[in-house]
């Protein structure tokens, strides 16, 4: 299967080679498609991306043609100093071509006039029985598969993260996190007036002897963890560890936030709610696995914290839409949830092959699966430096002090986000930076 971007690109080049002259029209789409053997929704989502790019325009009832406007953005983002465009390595979100053709599908059965009263409707954090089946099934891991009935919603996994540590903690509270940890988990702590207390980690994770030390010291309230394809460092708990934490937990009596949000790459992964679920929130989201604007999050909960956590998704505004959830059954039971899922985790591999390739001398950290690389910057680099000589080329990445739970600025390192550009406009950015890591740092940027 072909992707569009690539199809775009062969026509970006025939306007730039003049082939395609401004003015000149475009055959309808689905000749388009019938001509370059693609599908009609991938012919559609060719002329989209033309048009982002300032290469063509639509006209209402006469069809689409090469611009003449003055100006028009370049075909590809440009790499020269100054900048014309940014090329994103902070944000990461994987998209694959069978994506946009997959999920179609399964909405347009629920846009029918007999369907979409129904699917518009209100609903409550604990959704609907059809859906926390569907959730089940979603968040299934090798033999683990949820409670149903354990299943709440939010409106995305960072507003299910947010209830789980409201439900958790107080006001004032202890929150141990990774010494590495998700910034975004940083914002929610201080927004709700949790302290959040560094954990040191090993090459398997977090260390339980951490847990045990800071909970002896001055008793922790919870703790928030990513056993699987950790954000930024890509370390998975192998089985002994995570039964070490699991044991560490039900003997302290602490509870854990468990973030699933990338695991779905690692289906073969248990989950710390396996070992541990009477102590253990897990919370996820479906915009990785299926597509950024679609947003829902997930919180399997105890019984013990179910009621707080969904009094926490209420008084925070976070309960989910209706639409999304009967969106998710809906794929789910068209087998676009799996289809999905499988693609991602094979273009995962893809761009960790295209990383290896331009990063392979230098010191890296990452996982097959995951769409983050972790990058120790060689000497004389500062970190702060880097990103910024990086943006001067027009490349955005992450300095590892983003990441930092403590008030230590961390290593000289920066967290690669390898998803959200198409595969070769990051072949170009990541070999700027490998050439720009090989060279001294600009006078300009800093001593």
């Amino acid at each position: 299967m072909k992707d569009f971007r690539s199809v775009a690109d062969a026509v970006a080049e025939e306007i730039a080679a003049g082939r395609l002259k401004a003015g000149e029209r475009l055959p309808p789409q689905r000749e388009f498609a019938r001509l370059h053997a693609i599908a009609d929704s991938t012919a559609a989502r060719v002329y989209q991306e033309l048009a982002r790019r300032g290469l063509t325009v639509g006209q209402v009832g006469r069809g689409t043609f090469v611009t003449d406007a003055p100006g028009a953005p370049a075909p590809a983002p440009a790499l020269s100093e100054p900048a014309d465009s940014r090329i994103d390595l902070e944000l990461n979100h994987p998209v694959v071509p069978e994506q946009a053709g997959l999920l179609a599908a399964g909405l347009a059965k629920l846009v029918r006039s007999d369907r979409l009263e129904s699917v518009l409707r209100p609903v409550g954090p604990a959704g609907t029985p059809a859906a926390r089946e569907a959730a089940a099934d979603v968040l299934t891991r090798g033999r683990w598969r949820p409670d149903p009935d354990r299943i709440l919603f939010a409106g995305n996994g960072r507003q299910a993260i947010s209830a789980a540590v409201a439900a958790l903690t107080r006001p004032g509270a202890r929150l141990g996190v990774e010494e590495f940890t998700y910034p975004v988990l940083k914002a929610i702590a201080a927004r709700l007036g949790v302290t959040l207390v560094p954990l040191a980690m090993d090459d398997d994770g977090l260390i339980p002897e951490a847990v045990e030390e800071a909970h002896r010291a001055d008793p922790l309230h919870a703790v928030y963890v990513q056993p699987v394809l950790h954000n930024p460092l890509s370390l998975t708990m192998p089985a002994r560890r995570l039964d070490h934490l699991a044991d560490t937990l039900l003997t302290s009596g602490i509870d854990a936030i468990e973030d699933a949000v990338w695991a779905f790459l690692r289906d073969d992964a248990p989950p710390l709610a396996s070992r541990a679920a009477e102590r253990t929130v897990l919370v996820d989201g479906l915009s990785k696995r299926l597509s950024p604007g679609l947003s829902l999050g997930f919180a399997v909960a105890p019984a013990a914290a179910a009621g707080r956590v969904a009094g926490a998704l209420r008084s925070g505004g976070w309960t989910p839409m209706r639409f999304p959830l009967e969106a998710m059954a809906q794929w789910q039971a068209d087998g676009a949830v799996d289809v999905l899922e499988r693609a991602k985790r094979r273009e995962a591999g893809v761009r960790q092959e295209i990383a290896h390739r331009h990063l392979g001398g230098f010191r890296t950290r990452s996982d097959p699966l995951s769409y983050y690389r972790w990058w120790e910057l060689p000497s004389p680099w500062r970190a702060d430096t880097f990103v910024a000589a990086a943006a001067r080329h027009g490349i955005a990445v992450t300095p590892a002090a983003a990441f930092t739970s403590g008030r230590h600025r961390g290593p000289q390192a920066v967290r690669l986000g390898l998803a959200s550009p198409t595969r070769e406009t990051l072949s170009r950015a990541l070999a700027t930076l490998a050439d720009l890591a090989r060279s001294a740092p600009e006078d300009f940027v800093g001593e």
